[in-house]
C-alpha cells in the first residue's frame, strides 16, 4: 500500500462543511521519481487537473489529472512518459485519486481511496495539512507511490527506482462563492 503524508499547521473547522475545489491558478501537482540508481531525481508537474473536497458527499475527495499535461522540460522523456510504457495517455487520458473515507482531525485531513493510472489502480492513504488563509484553505499532501504497482516498470538497466513522490499544494476555494 502507498501512503501520502503531510502535516496541518492550524485547525480548519469550516472545511468540514461545504464544497471546496482546488484553484489551479494557485496550486500545483508535481512528481519526483528517483533515477540513475537513486543518485538523481526526475522532477515534473501536471498542468491540467481538478480537485474537489466535500466531507458530506461520497466520494468526499477527488483529484483528476490530465495525464497528457505532464511536463519534465525534456520533450523526448515527456513523450516516453505519455507512451504505453507509462501513462498510456492514448487509452487512459486521466489519472484519478478518489477517496470515500475522509476525516478531519485537528487540522490533519486523512483520506483512504484509490489512485487510478493507466489501466491499474492502487490503494492509497493520504494525510494532508490544511490551514485557513483569509477564508480559503491552503493544502499540502505528499504521497509515496510504487509506480511499479501501476504497471510502470520500464527502466533501462534498472536505473529507475521506486517509490515516486506525488506532491499536491494549493488553495481550496468554496465552490459556492468561486468566481
Amino acid at each position: 500500500m502507498s501512503t501520502i503524508v503531510a502535516t496541518l499547521t492550524s485547525a480548519a473547522p469550516d472545511i468540514s462543511s461545504g464544497s471546496w475545489q482546488l484553484d489551479p491558478t494557485r496550486s500545483s501537482v508535481e512528481f519526483h521519481v528517483p533515477h540513475f540508481y537513486g543518485l538523481m531525481t526526475v522532477k515534473g508537474h501536471f498542468d491540467r487537473y481538478e480537485g474537489t473536497l466535500n466531507l458530506e458527499e461520497r466520494p468526499a475527495l477527488k483529484l483528476t489529472i490530465d495525464a497528457d499535461s505532464l511536463e519534465t522540460k525534456h520533450g523526448k522523456r515527456d513523450a516516453h512518459l505519455r507512451s504505453d510504457e507509462f501513462f498510456d495517455v492514448a487509452n487512459y487520458p486521466l489519472v484519478r485519486f478518489v477517496a470515500d473515507t475522509v476525516t478531519l482531525h485537528e487540522g490533519t485531513l486523512s483520506a483512504r481511496g484509490e489512485l487510478h493510472a493507466a489501466s491499474r489502480q492502487v490503494p492509497l492513504n493520504v494525510e494532508a495539512t490544511v490551514r485557513e488563509v483569509y477564508g480559503e484553505f491552503e493544502v499540502e499532501a505528499i504521497a509515496l507511490v510504487d509506480h511499479r504497482e501501476l504497471g510502470m516498470t520500464w527502466s533501462p538497466l534498472g536505473i529507475l527506482r521506486a517509490p515516486s513522490k506525488l506532491i499536491v499544494r494549493g488553495r481550496l476555494i468554496n465552490k459556492e462563492v468561486a468566481p
